[in-house]
């Protein structure tokens, strides 16, 4: 690391050009490749996704979805007016570019479009794509030119997933609060203006090239839309975080008396290790989801560690880079003035001195009272329930929640959730089989309609759609499924006719949970395992691994607690902007516990590495957790309070899914590094004693020595001199 950093200095403008290359280079190549993200959210091997795919093979085309909805309160949508204005903006729809065909309810083929009490209906609308994904651009003329027909008497909104696409908020304003709150905050703590721009711009050099790189990623796997913006979220948070912590040391070895190019030297040497070990147990976490096989979630994770591995490259190498730019200016110019009466001895002092004492005095009761708090906050965890939010969930200003809400007064709230299915038949026994399921299905508890059953025109395959009577979300619809496949369509067959597969909305995203919540203890139980070994290895200890295990799984269901709370219990979702309540994300838990932990294990690390070295130095366990705690919680607390303000940041990006990740990693950040790391932690390792730092003497023989972050007083490799020329001897 001191190598790396001395050639970084030595090569400043260099170092800086070729990060502004690689930035400029990869937004060219994305730029030019375009975006082609998804969420197929189909796992291989379940009923739903056979069901689909026998769908899409029998039935081309047919996989759309879009509407437009219209609802008037007095008079019916069958009055001539109405009638009148719709056909024509119906017509002058359906000849807009993009817009492949427009099934009106006022046609012979639309007859069921309208409601029994006549007061909705709605049109279908097919886009021509070649690649799957309507034009953003076409779509919003349509939305447009159908919004316009509405009056006072006359409601027209537009839902469906093409609609919601183009109705995705753009723009990227949410990165751009996050940055600014973390200037100010970085300014209050330096004090000057070009140390507190050098985080900032690091952490934007390598979370913008990733982020173009993610944009090439999702030309060679499957990245989900959400990906390239958690990716962002986690890259500007550890980013700056990061990059913090170096200028941090790198100020204190200015203060000291150092010349630039050692304080930067030593900074990288020492903080920088921690921040490629925090770095590395990141990217651990993240690709533990690999081992899940989901490919959904391939991309998410390859997407997340790359901006993760770009950033700690930044952080170790554009850093110094601008370290020995700026030169002495990383100090205020009152620091400035100090320095030149000469260096003085910094000890801990101020409120990080006497908290670390507090907490000495008292941790019993402050222990308890911290493990109160995580437990009061992670109860709302048992009522969890794991779904997928569509577009009834929504904020109610937009046009698909509108629609949303007029199709289920007017037909049901099962019509937004229809079940398809879908069976493969084989002679004329099947087919008369399969055409006899409609009656069947017609009295099951739970089905507000059934349509006839259609095949396809080889006759070798038929399709039937079930509108529930409940929503797509309600347990009711996942229990009406469970009961279709277990018992009503194999006594409906006979066990001897054609083999009946359920798809649809709720059942493809039943099924997706129950895969997730099938692997999930395997994939905690890894990270888990693999952070530990990790911990182990660097502090020596048994204790240690184990308290941060507990405490991040702490930090993992509080903030889940509070995503519940929000999100599926609907506390202020509305007030927020963050729509109607709705069930949490089966993939959230996954994301959350392998970002969570990684986050985690990077306060752990800067917390307990310098405990560790007055331990080593003192064997005086209340002296290693005050003085850690007091030299430490400054700038855990700061960092805290950066990535704090850059995940809330992004609560403002109009997206529910990355809203969730927001609100989430915020709350578990800040309940780590002010509850924690602050409180919680130091409190146990003050009752624990000589106890933390125990390991059994066969284990201490048999482990690899590794050090995250040398000693303080350490010996470094000292810079490199030019050769003086000899001396000549005097003759």
């Amino acid at each position: 690391m001191t190598s790396l950093a001395r050639w970084c200095l030595r090569r400043r403008f260099a170092v800086i050009v070729l990060w502004l290359l690689a930035l400029a280079g990869t937004a060219a190549a994305a730029t030019c490749a375009g975006k082609t993200y998804t969420d197929d959210y189909a796992v291989p091997g379940t009923e739903s996704t056979r069901a689909t795919a026998l769908l899409e093979k029998a039935f081309p085309g047919e996989g759309g979805d879009d509407k437009i909805v219209w609802h008037t309160d007095r008079g019916t949508v069958r009055a001539a007016v109405v009638e009148q204005r719709m056909t024509a903006t119906l017509r002058e729809i359906a000849h807009l570019p993009g817009v492949d065909s427009v099934t009106s309810p006022y046609g012979s083929e639309g007859a069921h479009q309208i409601s029994r009490d006549r007061h909705t209906a709605y049109a279908s609308v097919a886009f021509a794509s070649a690649t799957g994904d309507p034009d953003k651009a076409q779509v919003k003329r349509v939305v447009d030119t159908a919004r316009a027909a509405s009056d006072d008497n006359l409601a027209v909104a537009l839902g469906g997933t093409g609609v919601g696409a183009a109705e995705a908020p753009g723009g990227h304003l949410s990165e751009i609060i996050g940055v600014a709150v973390a200037a100010v905050v970085l300014l209050v703590v330096f004090g000057s203006l070009a140390a507190s721009l050098l985080p900032i711009a690091t952490a934007l050099v390598g979370v913008g090239t990733a982020s173009m790189g993610t944009v090439l990623l999702g030309h060679v796997m499957n990245v989900a839309e959400f990906a390239p913006m958690l990716g962002t979220l986690i890259g500007l948070g550890v980013g700056i975080d990061y990059a913090l912590f170096i200028v941090t040391r790198h100020r204190k070895g200015l203060r000291q008396g150092l010349p630039v190019a050692i304080a930067a030297e030593r900074a990288v040497a020492t903080t920088g290790r921690a921040v490629v070990f925090a770095g590395g147990t990141v990217c651990v976490a993240l690709l533990g989801m690999l081992i899940l096989r989901l490919g959904f979630l391939n991309g998410v994770a390859i997407a997340a560690s790359l901006t993760v591995v770009l950033t700690v490259a930044a952080s170790v190498t554009l850093l110094p880079a601008l370290l020995g730019v700026i030169g002495d200016r990383a100090l205020s110019r009152r620091e400035r003035r100090r320095l030149a009466l000469g260096p003085r001895p910094e000890a801990p002092a101020g409120l990080a001195a006497r908290w670390a004492a507090f907490v000495e005095r008292h941790p019993k009761l402050l222990g308890a009272a911290a493990a109160t708090v995580m437990l009061t906050l992670a109860l709302p965890t048992l009522s969890l329930h794991l779904g997928t939010s569509d577009q009834g969930n929504s904020p109610a200003s937009s046009t698909t929640r509108q629609a949303y809400d007029m199709l289920a007064e007017g037909f049901g709230p099962g019509v937004n959730g229809p079940l398809t299915l879908v069976a493969p038949l084989d002679g004329a026994a099947d087919r008369l089989a399969f055409n006899r399921l409609p009656d069947t299905l017609r009295h099951i508890p739970g089905v507000a309609a059934v349509t006839p059953s259609a095949l396809n025109a080889s006759g070798d395959a038929g399709v039937i759609t079930v509108v529930p009577t409940t929503s797509p979300q309600s347990a009711a619809t996942s229990e009406l499924v469970e009961r279709l496949r277990t018992s009503v369509l194999p006594r409906a067959t006979g066990g001897t006719g054609p083999t009946v597969h359920v798809g649809g909305m709720t059942a493809g995203y039943d099924d997706f949970a129950g895969v997730i919540l099938g692997k999930l203890p395997l994939f905690v139980g890894t990270v888990v395992g693999l952070g530990c070994v990790l911990l182990l290895l660097a502090f020596r200890s048994i204790g240690i691994p184990l308290k941060a295990a507990a405490m991040n799984l702490a930090a993992v269901a509080s903030s889940f607690g509070l995503i519940v709370a929000v999100f599926q219990w609907g506390w202020g979702s509305e007030t927020l902007g963050l729509g109607a309540a709705g069930p949490v994300e089966p993939f959230l838990p996954v994301v959350m516990v392998a970002v969570l932990f990684g986050l985690s294990m990077d306060y752990q690390v800067f917390l307990v590495s310098r405990m560790y070295e007055e331990w080593l130095a003192t064997r005086d366990n209340r002296r290693a957790v005050r003085v850690g705690l007091a030299e430490t919680s400054r700038v855990i607390n700061s960092a805290a309070i950066i990535m704090i303000s850059v995940f809330l940041a992004f609560v403002l990006s109009g997206d529910r899914v990355i809203a969730m990740f927001g609100i989430g990693l915020a709350a578990a950040v800040a309940l780590d590094a002010f509850v924690l790391r602050t409180l919680l932690v130091p409190a146990l390792m003050h009752m624990l004693g000589g106890a933390n730092w125990w390991l059994p003497g066969w284990l201490e023989r048999w482990l690899p020595r590794i050090s995250i972050e040398p000693a303080e007083h350490a010996p470094l490799p000292p810079p490199v001199a030019a050769p003086v020329p000899p001396v000549p001897a005097r003759v």
